[in-house]
């Protein structure tokens, strides 16, 4: 399960930040989770969970903001909808598509103290 690397990874940012920015305790973290990301919002929602027990995120509220995959295609000359990485274009049927959105993983938000 990859998403509790990811989950390590982003309390490491978060008790970076926290160093840095000299805040104590995290209330409510914000995160964007893109539809082509291979990432699963629940698994993240348990994993962040269980690496924040016990520190400045323990008690954190998890909130996830998804975002929608999109992608430029080639053949049509715009942005279309995309559900993922493999599908073909929806309005042409062709596969040169560029993700331009929802692959992303990012902390967008932190409520703190």
């Amino acid at each position: 399960m990859h998403e509790m690397a990811l989950c390590e990874s982003m309390i490491e940012i978060i008790e970076r930040e926290a160093r840095d920015q000299h805040f104590a305790r995290v209330r409510a973290v914000w995160v964007e989770i893109g539809a082509l990301s291979h990432v699963e919002p629940e698994a993240m929602r348990f994993c962040f969970s269980a690496v924040a027990h016990g520190g400045i995120a323990a008690d954190a509220r998890f909130e996830i903001v998804s975002v929608s995959g999109a992608a430029w295609c080639m053949s049509c000359s715009k942005t279309v909808p995309l559900a993922q990485r493999s599908a073909p274009c929806p309005d042409c049927g062709g596969y040169q598509l560029q993700v331009t959105a929802g692959d992303e993983l990012r902390i967008k938000e932190l409520e703190v103290d």
